[in-house]
């Protein structure tokens, strides 16, 4: 029998399957979903077997070295998506697999040097490193480096060789057990005075089922001495058990039950519920405004499909949103629940995923990567916030979380839902033209009304005097809540002090020496940083150009946003929420949780707190420099900057007190902050379309953003010009190649970056086209140090 591998090398001279033996005693175990050890060159590596033959047409090829899998890590279905995923993004095969499994099941190798005859053999210098024992490290060895040439010879002298183990980086986390040899142990047979050792015998024939150490210590207060010696005496025996990692251990979750729907509720379900049970792929856009109850529509809809003997996946777009939408599935579906996002350790990570795999659980909560969740029977796929970028990768592979929810929704014949107050632009338009099915949610639930919006002209505010960067309605608004007893949410699309540091003399702003990119203040380090490179430097005393000490902070940061607000408002307690107080595992919520039980009167933050937030007594919403989003080069900055407004007013008055929203801006006119005052998506959308028809972007057209980078400006212009030449000579004449062009950051970690856009309707040939660009360049890409990377539906564009 012959197993097709792909081996982790990435690399496009490896990207294709190659040919093992599978040996004899093994051909029953290994199918396809295995990942095994395999000899390469002269390495030994891990690979996933794909696909299993009679057969090869090579004369000669190598066995299987080692099994890693009892069970498929990768399902027959997984399998095809990483096909169609690496196809879809231009990325490797392997890149494709890889994201599929935990990163603690990406294995490390570790390199040993055996001896194979005598140590008297060795030259003093190698022989301190076999002391205790035949096999030392290679990088211990190599530490000296002329012994890399003892070592060669004696390796072809046949002393010495060289063996290369394969390890995983994921442990599995056990715990210590004990249970009783025999449960009909006469307790007469110990001493007298052997009080805690009677305890211990007579509560395990109690609970007649092994319990760990650590929770016997605790409930019979005894200590390990008394534990030991009945080991040593033989009527307990201790043993170790694996034990999960469990992210939410001692969070207690309010058990919840279905609510009535409203009738809107009902109407958006039905078709929900009809194409569960027909089995029937559909994609929904469920387009509810802030408050409308989309939440109580997701968990009624999967548990009809648990109900059905099915599974769901459900995504939400940041951590900082987890936790709350964690609670709710906790609380409704308990233990059938797994949770899976980048705030969890490796480990935990790990043991979430293997819970899906053992179906020990039916739910999955988690951000984009718990799209590609092991489970075999899929019945629902629910994306909250579907317009939140944070579902695009921008890394290879550069999927969409969304396209592979359609992907493995048509597999498994399942509804997938994708969920918005603030649908992005493609995705309405797909639903207008009926390609998705339009479900809309129009009104809160309990007819509660949508907050009053105010829009605050800050040049107006300027011209009567008011230098400080809270208006004075926003001012008065946030005293009255204070004092009220009511809490307020203040947001600014910016961590740090300051946005740039210049010198009032002579212009000079400090900039990143490895990037094109002012550095930005924080004020806890007292230091310049750049959010790009992590370049990070001493705020200087005086001018770098001029020597002059006027240098100044001009923008404000979520931190200096903070330092003010305690200036004007000394009795307000603030809880401050961006990267960089959230760095901490847990961070998030504990900060969250304190706001919940009232320990603040207001939660300033970064968009991490624009969505999602539900808690009873805010009443305010403030938005501090609504502008700075919209005059970015990007064609998709109105709809983000009118998704921001609507989401973080979205989080006032939700419950029983009236909400109120005040957005400070330059630009009022601007259709996308205007059009926040009376929540009219419908009006903003078709605004937008009009100017994306104009400008000819998506959803009129398809996008392809090829960037290029190396470290000589010279060598990125001519890749960059014989890329967008072959480009215009391929491609259809109504296809567009624009470019190239610099990327709106020339320069990043000191390599020089290009781009070339395209701009297409329907290009049959353009898959094939992208695949001879990375062809024609492998070689440079292999050797030197250029980057050619094609981002197939691009949302970032510096």
């Amino acid at each position: 029998m012959i197993a097709k591998v792909i081996v982790d090398v990435p690399t496009s001279q490896t990207d294709r399957l190659f040919d093992y033996e599978i040996p004899k005693e093994w051909e029953n175990v290994i199918q396809p979903g295995i990942r095994v050890v395999v000899p390469f060159g002269p390495r030994k590596i891990q690979g996933f077997v794909i696909d299993l033959e009679q057969e090869s047409p090579l004369e000669k090829i190598k066995p299987i070295e080692d099994v890693l899998d009892v069970v498929p890590v990768l399902t027959k279905e997984l399998l095809q998506l990483g096909e169609w995923l690496s196809e879809q993004t231009l990325s490797f095969k392997l890149s494709a697999y890889q994201l599929m499994i935990p990163a603690a099941m990406r294995t490390k190798v570790k390199k040993e040097i055996v001896l194979r005859s005598d140590s008297n053999q060795l030259p003093a210098s190698l022989q301190k490193f076999f002391q205790s024992g035949d096999k030392t490290l290679w990088s211990d060895v190599l530490i000296e480096k002329q012994n890399l040439k003892i070592v060669q010879e004696l390796v072809k002298d046949g002393v010495l060789e060289v063996r290369y183990q394969v390890e995983e980086k994921g442990k599995k986390k056990t715990e210590r057990y004990i249970k009783l040899v025999d449960s009909s142990v006469q307790l007469e047979k110990l001493p007298a005075r052997a009080q805690k050792q009677k305890e211990i015998i007579t509560f395990l024939k109690e609970i007649a089922e092994p319990i760990s150490v650590q929770a016997l210590l605790k409930r019979l207060e005894t200590t390990r001495q008394v534990v030991t010696t009945l080991v040593k005496k033989g009527y307990i025996q201790e043993f170790a058990q694996e034990v999960y990692r469990d992210p939410l251990a001692g969070v207690h979750y309010e058990r919840t039950m279905p609510l009535s729907l409203t009738a809107q509720q009902q109407e958006v379900i039905t078709p929900i519920l009809n194409s569960l049970e027909s089995k029937e792929h559909d994609t929904f856009l469920l387009h509810g405004v802030t408050g409308s109850g989309k939440t109580e529509v997701y968990l009624q809809s999967i548990d009809k499909a648990l109900q059905m003997g099915r599974e769901a996946i459900v995504l939400v777009p940041e951590i900082s949103l987890t936790p709350q939408m964690v609670q709710r599935f906790k609380g409704r579906f308990g233990s059938k629940v797994a949770v899976l996002h980048s705030g969890l350790s490796m480990g935990e990570k790990y043991d979430e995923w293997r819970k899906i795999l053992r179906k020990e659980v039916e739910v999955v909560v988690g951000a984009r990567s718990a799209i590609f969740a092991p489970f075999t029977n899929v019945g629902i796929i629910i994306i909250d916030e579907e317009h939140e970028t944070s579902y695009k990768q921008e890394e290879n592979p550069k999927y969409h979380a969304r396209d592979v929810a359609i992907f493995r929704g048509g597999y498994h014949q399942c509804p997938v839902i994708l969920g918005s107050a603030t649908p992005s632009l493609e995705s309405y338009a797909r639903a207008k033209k009926q390609v998705y099915q339009l479900l809309p949610l129009t009104t809160r639930v309990n007819q509660r009304s949508m907050p009053a919006v105010e829009v605050v002209d800050m040049r107006e505010e300027l011209r009567n005097g008011n230098r400080s960067m809270f208006s004075f309605s926003l001012l008065e608004m946030l005293k009255d809540r204070i004092d009220k007893g009511e809490q307020s949410v203040l947001f600014l699309n910016r961590r740090g002090y300051s946005t740039f540091v210049m010198c009032r003399d002579c212009g000079y702003v400090a900039t990143c020496e490895h990037c094109d990119i002012s550095l930005t203040y924080h004020r806890t380090q007292h230091s310049l940083k750049c959010h790009y490179c992590g370049h990070e430097e001493k705020m200087p005393n005086t001018c770098e150009s001029c020597g002059s000490d006027h240098i100044r902070f001009f923008g404000s940061g979520t931190q200096k946003v903070e330092e003010e607000l305690t200036r004007v408002l000394p009795t307000a307690k603030v809880i401050r929420m961006d990267i960089d107080t959230t760095r901490r595992k847990g961070s998030h919520e504990r900060l969250l949780s304190a706001f919940g039980r009232g320990e603040a009167n207001i939660l300033l933050g970064t968009q991490m707190i624009a969505k999602g937030l539900d808690f009873p007594k805010i009443t305010l919403v403030g938005v501090l420099a609504a502008d700075s989003m919209l005059h970015i080069p990007d064609f998709r900055s109105a709809e983000r900057t009118f998704q921001l407004m609507e989401q973080v007013s979205g989080r006032a008055g939700r419950h029983e007190l009236e909400g109120k929203v005040i957005i400070q801006s330059y630009t009022p006119d601007h259709y996308s902050i205007e059009l926040v005052k009376s929540h009219d998506y419908e009006q903003f959308f078709q605004m937008e379309m009009a100017q994306r028809k104009i400008g000819l972007y998506p959803p009129y057209v398809f996008m392809v953003l090829i960037n290029i980078s190396h470290p000589e400006l010279t060598k990125v212009i001519t890749v960059s010009e014989k890329i967008a030449a072959f480009l215009k000579r391929e491609l259809q004449e109504s296809t567009i190649v624009l470019g190239p062009v610099a990327s709106p950051l020339a320069r990043i970690k000191d390599r020089y970056r290009y781009q070339c856009m395209i701009k297409y309707r329907n290009e049959p040939r353009l898959l094939e086209t992208l695949r001879e660009v990375q062809q024609h360049f492998i070689r440079d890409i292999n050797q030197g140090q250029l980057q050619v990377s094609i981002d197939m539906h691009p949302y970032m564009f510096t």
